[in-house]
């Protein structure tokens, strides 16, 4: 899904601020939004595919303003709100005021025809590049990465594809790779000589290059 928590590549944002000794919950809330967050997906009530869609679908201002685990309370909130657990209301006078939710979920899952392969379809140094696309949905290839020219470095199994369980019950597994990008493949004069990146995706999101 196109929006602005892909900032993935993306500058104008500052550098990254690395915390020196960064505990692992700044404060008692987030420890308790990981818990819940652990016991819903355990339970089967929400899934990675969904759980990362219902971030994307925050409003702008909010996203943007927000922490990391400010993000997993709306979008945990958001889906235990969708499937019947929990109700605005519910929410709110727990808050004692107004609750952020997520908007609604306008994307739809990519269709796909046959079974689940499972077999590489393509070899370790093979030459792909990445589909281009602007789905409404949710997908796990970086935008920075989209219409851009790798080469396949390593088989990784196959797996879910996200962009299939974040609006459906249903799963679809797929070969994924790790593919290798020049840096100035992707940034153009910004890349340095000889500096790589490595991406995880899936096999749907890649076409024969050579």
């Amino acid at each position: 899904m196109d929006g602005v928590h892909d900032l993935g590549g993306l500058a104008g944002f500052g550098p990254v601020e690395i915390e020196a000794d960064e505990p692992i919950f700044h404060e008692d809330w987030e420890r308790r939004v990981f818990r819940i967050n652990t016991a819903a997906m355990t339970a089967g009530l929400i899934g990675g595919g969904r759980f990362r869609h219902s971030i994307e679908r925050m409003a702008p201002d909010h996203y943007l303003s927000s922490s990391y685990y400010e993000h997993w309370l709306t979008g945990l909130a958001t889906l235990l709100v969708e499937r019947g657990v929990a109700s605005r209301d519910d929410l709110e006078a727990r808050a004692g005021g107004r609750f952020p939710l997520s908007g609604p979920d306008r994307g739809s899952a990519p269709g796909v025809s046959g079974g689940d392969p499972t077999e590489p379809r393509f070899a370790v140094g093979h030459q792909v590049r990445v589909r281009e696309w602007h789905a409404p949905g949710h997908t796990r290839a970086p935008r920075y990465v989209q219409g851009k020219r790798g080469v396949v470095t390593r088989h990784d199994g196959a797996f879910s594809v996200p962009d299939i369980e974040a609006h459906s019950d249903a799963k679809h597994l797929e070969p994924t790779y790790s593919v290798q990008f020049a840096s100035r493949e992707l940034w153009g004069e910004g890349g340095s000589p000889g500096e790589t990146v490595q991406v995880d995706l899936w096999e749907s999101y890649l076409e024969d290059s050579q």
